[in-house]
């Protein structure tokens, strides 16, 4: 009978098969369960998703940034209010973006005098450049074919006296029409357009709280235009000017009493002194 070499290794025993596995052997990555998206989703390309020079807080805020609509505050104040990371981490990762050309932020003064920053998200950095490269003349259009316009919005009411401070105070109340209604944020441009129509309404002595209000009382559902919607109200429902008041002259003066140094009699006078009565000039007439 044969004995039982103790030196023979044992051969391997085979790893159990992933049976989740199309190919039956285990994974130890990441594996997808897609389910396609038909509303509500943004495509974000994977240079960015995947980059490699970027932060990872710099790539959340880039597809963050390329997913919401436009006009929406992108600015630190707002991402900070928005996120758990503070306003210099939520710095840093802009001006990352920014480096590698994710974003392009100008500083412009508009024609009320404040200087905003205009904010614009680019989902290809260098493409728009190098198609402009690539085909440096435009191509013909014909009579048939008119360039894409953006509507332009109605005119509104304007103040007699446009004064900057007017006009300041017109822009704050349309700067916070969002905080009652989100689908009120306006642009920097529709804004510069709305805010003499709001200054229309202040100088007719209509208090903020009251324009606003007019504003955005009874909004419609859905609300295509937000900006020529407001406009509309602001010629339509203008209200009339203030009651007209004429002016007075200034309060008459009254002196105090003064007693009267001949008969101590009391008068009003600046100063002390003789009454009417008692007053040398009276008792040479006399």
């Amino acid at each position: 009978m044969d004995t039982e070499n103790p030196n023979v290794h044992m051969p391997a025993a085979s790893r159990a098969r992933d049976v989740n596995h199309p190919l039956g052997r285990p994974s130890a990555g990441v594996t997808h369960e897609h389910v396609r998206h038909t509303e509500n989703f943004t495509v974000i390309g994977n240079h960015l998703a995947q980059h490699r020079e970027l932060s990872l807080l710099a790539i959340g805020l880039g597809c963050y940034i390329q997913s919401v609509r436009p006009g929406t505050a992108v600015d630190i104040k707002s991402l900070s209010a928005r996120f758990p990371e503070g306003p210099t981490r939520i710095a840093a990762a802009l001006r990352e973006l920014e480096h590698h050309g994710y974003l392009r932020r100008t500083r412009e003064r508009v024609a009320t005098g404040r200087i905003v920053t205009r904010t614009v998200s680019c989902n290809r950095p260098g493409h728009r450049a190098a198609r402009e490269t690539a085909s440096p003349r435009p191509a013909r259009r014909t009579p048939e074919e008119k360039p894409p316009r953006r509507k332009s919005l109605p005119a509104v009411p304007r103040p007699a006296i446009p004064a900057p401070d007017l006009l300041r105070a017109a822009v704050d109340v349309l700067a916070g029409l969002r905080r009652h209604d989100p689908r009120l944020l306006l642009s920097a441009t529709d804004t510069e357009h709305l805010a003499p129509g709001v200054a229309a309404w202040l100088e007719r002595e209509i208090p903020p709280t009251a324009v606003r209000h007019a504003l955005t009382a009874d909004l419609p559902d859905p609300l295509i235009r937000p900006a020529a919607f407001l406009a509309h109200r602001l010629t339509a429902q203008l209200p009339p000017p203030p009651p007209f008041r004429p002016r007075t002259g200034p309060p008459p003066v009254r002196h105090p009493l003064q007693n009267c140094d001949g008969c101590d009699r009391a008068f009003r006078a600046p100063a002390p002194g003789h009454c009417p009565r008692c007053h040398p000039d009276h008792a040479q007439a006399a």
